[in-house]
C-alpha cells in the first residue's frame, strides 16, 4: 500500500484535508459539484430538515452534507476553473480512499457519484435557452489530465486528432483531450428529458471561449469552426469550465462522474438569460432526485 509523506498529502492539525478542512467522515458516497459557493446553501436548502451533518468553508470551497429523501449527499463548491477542481477531486479522493490517521492508502476503495452542476453556452442553434444539457464527453482545454500518468489511455484520441486538425488549435496551447463521463450515471441522471452532448471546458472565460474584447483572438474564427466541427456523429454543443477535469480524474480514480449545466447563453444567436436561477433550482431538484 502506497504511504503519503506530509508534503503530498497536507492534513490540517484538526484532521481535514488541506483546501476542503473536510474531515473524512463528513464526505458522503454521493457528491454534488457547483462552481459557485453560494448555490451550496440553495442545494442544502432542499435537504430534509434536521440531516444537515456539517457546514465547513475555507476560501471558495464550500461543503454541507446532508440527506435528501434519506440519501446522504455532500454539495462542495469547487470555485471557477479545473485548476480548482483539481484540488477537489483530489482531496475528496484522498478523503474516501486514504487512511489519514496513518497516511496509507486503504485495501478497499470507495467509489463516488459526483455529479456537477453548472451552467454553460450553446454552442448549436437548435439548443435553446433553459435546456439541461448532460455532457457525455468533454473537452478540455486546460492541460490537467496531462501532468498525470497514462492520460492517453482515458482518452478518446481519435476525437482529439480530428478536433485539432479541424479546428486549426493553436500549436502552443495545451492539445485538449477527450473524455467521457460515466455512462450509467448519464443514464440515471438524464433519463430520457434531458439533451446529451459532447462540451469544451475552456481554460478561461474570454479568450479561450472566443470572446473578443481589447485583445484579439489567435483563431479568430474559432467558434464557427466548432459549431461546425463533427467527428463520427457528434457535435459540440455547449461551453462551460470544469466538467473535463472532473471526468478525467475520475476515470483515473475509480469513481462515477458526470457533468449537467443549464444553458444560460447561446453563442451561436448571441442571446443570454441573466434571470436563470429559478431554472437551475429546477435542475438541483431534479439532481438530487436521481443520484
Amino acid at each position: 500500500m502506497k504511504t503519503f509523506p506530509a508534503s503530498q498529502l497536507i492534513i490540517n492539525a484538526d484532521g481535514s484535508a488541506f483546501h476542503l478542512h473536510l474531515k473524512p467522515e463528513f464526505l458522503a458516497d454521493k457528491v454534488i459539484l457547483v462552481g459557485d459557493q453560494d448555490r451550496v446553501n440553495m442545494v442544502a436548502s432542499f435537504f430534509d430538515e434536521g440531516s444537515i451533518e456539517c457546514d465547513v468553508q475555507s476560501r471558495e470551497f464550500h461543503t454541507i452534507t446532508g440527506k435528501f429523501q434519506g440519501k446522504r449527499i455532500s454539495c462542495i463548491s469547487t470555485g471557477i476553473g479545473t485548476d480548482n477542481c483539481d484540488i477537489v477531486m483530489n482531496e475528496i479522493d484522498a478523503l474516501a480512499n486514504i487512511d489519514f490517521a496513518t497516511r496509507t492508502e486503504k485495501a478497499e476503495k470507495r467509489c463516488l457519484d459526483i455529479v456537477r452542476i453548472g451552467t454553460c453556452g450553446g454552442m448549436q442553434e437548435d439548443i435553446p435557452l433553459g435546456t439541461f444539457l448532460v455532457s457525455q464527453k468533454s473537452i478540455g482545454f486546460d492541460g490537467v489530465l496531462a501532468f498525470y500518468k497514462d492520460r492517453d489511455k482515458i482518452a478518446d484520441l481519435g476525437f482529439e486528432k480530428a478536433f485539432v486538425d479541424f479546428i486549426g488549435y493553436p500549436k502552443k496551447a495545451a492539445v485538449p483531450y477527450v473524455v467521457a463521463a460515466n455512462p450509467d450515471l448519464v443514464d440515471r441522471i438524464a433519463k430520457d428529458d434531458m439533451m446529451r452532448g459532447c462540451t469544451i471546458a475552456a481554460n478561461g472565460f474570454y479568450g479561450p471561449q472566443g470572446r473578443v474584447l481589447r485583445v484579439d483572438l489567435a483563431v479568430p474564427d474559432i467558434n464557427e469552426k466548432i459549431t461546425a466541427f463533427r467527428y463520427e456523429g457528434q457535435r459540440i454543443t455547449n461551453y462551460e469550465m470544469e466538467g473535463s477535469c472532473i471526468a478525467g480524474l475520475a476515470l483515473h480514480m475509480g469513481h462515477r462522474a458526470m457533468t449537467v449545466c443549464c444553458v444560460i447563453a447561446q453563442r451561436k444567436i448571441e442571446a443570454a438569460n441573466t434571470d436563470y436561477k429559478p431554472r437551475i433550482k429546477e435542475l438541483v431538484r431534479t439532481v438530487l432526485e436521481r443520484i
